[in-house]
């Protein structure tokens, strides 16, 4: 009898440790969308025009939202582009590295609104950020789609 309730307390352990496990991964949609979108950006196609629960910024929307820095910037591009040059006072927050682990989201504050951007229309990594983002329960994101390159031209500013 003792081993039978080893056995089952064991199991009811285990169980509750897969689906927390779970909890904290992608659903497959969302893994599905978000390689398709990378298998995209290969052949240079562009991402999608919107993405459901987020809010586009175009370039000047996106320079008023940094004015009044209300919205943490967060770069999703590799580590050298970011350590090159981003958009003043953003934070490097790498896609890559969500998808492996998506419990670095515990890390940013849900109560705050993030404003996602990376390489322009052909680049995957904030539109994947976006969509994971989303999934783990963050409601106020801005996706930036036209990214760095139109901030340049912009003339705004970059460190």
């Amino acid at each position: 009898m003792k081993k039978i309730v080893l056995m089952v307390a064991g199991l009811v352990v285990l169980m509750t440790a897969v689906c927390a496990f779970a909890e904290e991964g992608y659903s497959d949609d969302i893994m599905d969308k978000i390689m398709a979108m990378k298998a995209d950006a290969e052949i240079k196609k562009d991402m999608p025009a919107s993405l459901p629960g987020v809010k586009n910024v175009n370039t000047t929307e996106a320079l008023k939202l940094l004015k009044e820095k209300k919205v943490v910037f967060l770069d999703n591009r590799i580590k050298t582009q970011f350590d090159t040059e981003h958009i003043a006072g953003a934070k490097l927050f790498f896609c890559d590295t969500l998808i492996d682990n998506p419990g670095l989201a515990k890390n940013l504050d849900k109560s705050k609104e993030y404003l996602l951007y990376c390489n322009g229309t052909h680049c995957w990594r904030s539109p994947s950020v976006a969509l994971m983002l989303s999934q783990l329960g963050f409601k106020n994101l801005y996706w930036y789609r036209d990214g760095i390159p139109a901030w340049k031209k912009a003339g705004n500013p970059v460190e």
